[in-house]
């Protein structure tokens, strides 16, 4: 503990001329120590000393009667001699409990005791020194080269008074006994007589148990294994369908049938095997032997034991041709890794496609609502909605076309009845020209439910308009059989029944003078794909060949 630069010894020579003028020169296998100067004969600490790691020097001091950097010009007389330095043990280390594991920090050791263990048995008093483990307890001055006493007392844990420390060697006796079950924790205090400022402390832990009358026993004399792998649990080699167990019971715990909790398992002298749970297994692979080995069986709350011999047979067991081995498993887990997440690729690619079309299937349910309203059952009249264009009541006009703002709305069809025509005039009406059809106040009559009715505003024109999104009816003589347009015609529904009745041209007339519901001529929507547009036919191509005109209803 000495500093740096403290004073070792001077050492000088001597020399007869007159006037002497001597040179030092100090030689050692470490730089420990230090000349003050090439003339001054003083030796010096140059570094911290450690006593536990060198506790003695020598040096060689020389002297000459030279410069010692230039050659002499005459004769060069020099002397040496060796110098022994002791090195002592200062005062800086505490007591150490003994056992204890030695730690350098940072130049500074250090020693960690893990404490000590014992145990009495519950309502008796031990007699004499109480037995630890590790013991028996007691600690060492850290300096070893001082070795100074140790004095031991309880620093706490003993308020009761239960048990007693000799303060001089450190042993522990039971005073009277106890009562209670459980551990008791005592830390004790190991200081140095003389300079109490150094001390440590421990902990005892003493375990209070009920005393045990019987020590554990196993059910067999002799377990006979069959171990094939590592890892793998070991057989009954009697009965290779079982696993082997291995089971000591202890008649003090009659209330569990004799199973002790405290008890563990171990091969005695034998690290190539553990038993985990009374089940053996191989823990390193071993060579096709039979072993004879020796198993046993601890309480470790009082430290008996049983023991009991283990015949164990390795043995190394090939798999069956045809059972899939470890990688054959890895290949098959990648194969269906890649297959689901081919799966997920393609439902997302579905659902994108789903919601890329959700303008379409909004376009179907306005098409499906539009159907429901104009009728009740596919393939059928509907009864629901009938329009009337009043455009065609001007249809000598040509520029009324478009441009005289027709409207096309909706009007209640009449019941069933009204359909009852005969079949002669059914189709007469049909062949004859639309605005024929059309009367004069239809638009009147039709204009007092506006209020009520969502006006549609429609475009008339004599081309099919053919643009992306435009719905459109038209109306035209010629339709070809093979098209997938639809058109309806208002149906003879009894064109088998005679047709006695014709009613002249003035008779039909005056029918329609009579009857102002027949004035209106009907158009009635079947049940085809309302987003490829309705085909109607009206008009007889005998009779009117030029009448045919386009109406584009803007849906």
């Amino acid at each position: 503990m000495s500093p740096v630069d403290t004073t070792v010894g001077r050492f000088a020579a001597t020399d007869l001329d007159t006037p002497p003028q001597l040179f030092y020169t100090l030689t050692s296998v470490s730089n420990d120590f230090r000349l003050k100067g090439p003339t001054i004969p003083e030796i010096l600490v140059n570094t911290r000393l450690d006593y536990d790691k060198v506790k003695e020097f020598q040096l060689q001091l020389e002297a000459q009667d030279t410069p010692l950097d230039s050659i002499p010009s005459g004769p060069s007389f020099t002397a040496t001699t060796t110098i022994m330095i002791t090195i002592l043990d200062g005062d800086n280390r505490p007591p150490w409990f003994q056992p204890c594991n030695t730690y350098d920090i940072g130049g500074v050791v250090i020693c960690e005791n893990a404490g000590y263990t014992g145990s009495v048995n519950l309502n008796e008093q031990e007699t004499g020194v109480l037995p630890l483990k590790p013991g028996p307890l007691y600690a060492v001055d850290g300096d070893s080269g001082i070795n100074e006493e140790i004095t031991y007392s309880f620093l706490r844990g003993n308020e009761d008074g239960l048990f007693g420390i000799n303060p001089n060697t450190g042993n522990i006796t039971m005073l009277r006994p106890t009562d209670v079950l459980g551990p008791i924790s005592l830390t004790t205090l190991a200081s140095q007589k003389f300079s109490s400022h150094q001390f440590a402390t421990s902990t005892v832990t003493i375990s209070v148990q009920v005393k045990s009358l019987h020590p554990p026993k196993f059910q067999r004399p002799r377990y006979e294994a069959l171990i094939t792998s590592v890892g793998s649990m070991a057989k009954d080699l009697k009965n290779t369908e079982e696993s082997l167990q291995i089971l000591a019971t202890d008649d003090d715990y009659t209330a569990t049938e004799g199973l002790n909790p405290h008890i563990v398992y171990s091969v005695d002298g034998n690290s190539d095997f553990s038993i985990i749970g009374g089940f053996l297994f191989m823990t390193k692979d071993l060579p096709d032997a039979t072993l004879t080995l020796q198993v046993l069986a601890k309480d470790v709350t009082n430290d008996e034991t049983a023991t009991a011999q283990l015949l164990v047979e390795v043995k190394s067991v090939i798999p069956p041709s045809g059972e899939y081995g470890a990688v054959d498993m890895a290949a098959l887990g990648a194969t269906l890794g890649v297959l689901l997440f081919i799966c997920l690729v393609v439902i997302g690619v579905l659902v994108h496609r789903m919601k890329k079309s959700k303008a379409d299937w909004g376009k179907v349910n306005e098409a499906s609502i539009f159907r429901s309203s104009l009728g009740q059952g596919s393939g059928s009249q509907k009864e629901g909605v009938q329009y009337t264009n009043d455009a065609f009541q001007r249809d000598e006009d040509s520029d009324s076309v478009g441009s005289g703002g027709p409207t096309v709305k909706a009007a209640e069809v009449p019941p069933k009845s009204a359909w009852d025509l005969p079949p002669k005039e059914a189709i007469q009406m049909s062949s004859a020209p639309l605005h024929a059809l059309l009367p004069d106040n239809t638009s009147d009559t039709s204009s007092d439910k506006v209020d009520n009715e969502k006006e549609v505003k429609p475009i008339l024109t004599k081309e099919r308009r053919v643009e992306e999104g435009y719905k459109s009816v038209w109306f035209k003589e010629d339709i070809d059989p093979n098209s997938k347009e639809e058109v309806v015609i208002i149906p003879d529904s009894r064109e088998d029944e005679s047709d006695e009745e014709e009613p002249s041209s003035s008779g039909r007339e005056d029918d329609e003078d009579d009857n102002p519901k027949k004035k209106s001529s009907k158009v009635f929507f079947a049940d085809p794909d309302l987003d490829s547009g309705i085909g109607v036919r009206i008009g007889d191509p005998a009779e009117d060949s030029d009448s045919d005109k386009d109406l584009n209803i803007d849906l």
